[in-house]
């Protein structure tokens, strides 16, 4: 697993640990933790393909967490303009390479990649939230309109040769968009400001944002499940034959504008969670807010 001190990590890694046996690569000092002492500190991005070659060697399955930030403050920090992180973003695509490279060459049977939404976000703000479009699917053109979510779709197309076989054998490689990983803290979103008018990922603010992060919305033991299932399902090939998939990671939300289409159907992830059930208490308040609030969804439209 790499970037296996990040967040994503802190999610799968009591839940690994019970199943796999784990070599854990971070850039920074991974505390050692749930029993898992084969720990590595390197750098993917910055390191000779030679030189990390000893960590994937006897390695089954690479998950691959490791991100470069573009910023200090993360994806929304407005002390960078988006225009100025192409260099970041293009660092995570050369550490991708990295990771499938040496994957190949290491003998590795699959490399799961932690994508994101982003990947293809220019349909959710340009016609989902627009009502221009219901829902956006893991077979439609990956398209953003901003650096993070395009080194995410760089990711999902630079495993496809990989996996094609065109370099002497196919990686299977399965690429997971994240949805919301984290849990809905609803005062918080709903007082949020809109985000700037400046290009780049940018999500709603106040009642647009809480109905949207509703849809996106990934809890923890979905989250599990669905790397569980795109590490363990034996066959991931296509119609066509080539072990290459993408898929979405969010629970199953009443909400949802992503579609679990491939996940349930190659992986047979079913997902146990809905965000309008989690969250019933929260959506019900602001749908029967008399302050003149404007209401969750539809109702009172």
């Amino acid at each position: 697993m790499t970037g296996a001190a990040g967040y994503m990590a802190s999610m799968l890694l009591p839940h690994f640990a019970q199943r796999y046996e784990l070599r854990l690569v971070d850039v920074a000092e991974i505390v050692e933790s749930h029993g898992v002492t084969d720990t590595h500190v390197a750098d993917l991005a910055a390191g000779d393909i030679g030189q990390l070659a000893y960590l994937f060697e006897g390695v089954d399955t690479v998950v691959h967490l490791g991100y470069i930030r573009s910023s200090p403050g993360g994806l929304y920090d407005p002390s960078v303009p988006h225009l100025e992180r192409f260099e970041a973003e293009f660092a995570n695509v050369r550490m991708a390479h990295t990771v499938y490279r040496s994957a190949l060459e290491a003998g590795v049977r699959r490399v799961v990649v932690a994508s994101s939404n982003h990947a293809a976000d220019w349909y959710e703000h340009a016609l989902v939230h627009e009502r221009m479009a219901e829902i956006v699917g893991p077979g439609d053109l990956p398209l953003s309109d901003n650096f993070y979510g395009w080194s995410k779709a760089a990711y999902e197309l630079l495993g496809f040769p990989f996996a094609c076989g065109t370099f002497g054998r196919a990686l299977e490689v399965v690429l997971i968009r994240i949805g919301a990983p984290r849990e809905l803290d609803v005062t918080a979103a709903f007082e949020a400001s809109a985000t700037s008018e400046e290009p780049g990922p940018r999500l709603p603010g106040g009642v647009a944002g809480l109905k949207r992060h509703l849809g996106a919305y990934m809890s923890v033991a979905d989250g599990r499940e669905v790397f569980t299932r795109a590490i363990e399902t034996p066959d991931v090939r296509n119609e066509h034959g080539v072990p290459w998939l993408v898929v979405y990671g969010i629970s199953d939300n009443t909400r949802a504008f992503w579609s679990l289409h491939s996940a349930r159907t190659v992986l047979g992830f079913e997902p146990i969670d809905d965000s309008e059930v989690r969250f019933a208490a929260d959506v019900s308040r602001w749908l029967t807010s008399s302050d003149g609030t404007s209401p969750v969804g539809r109702v009172g439209a």
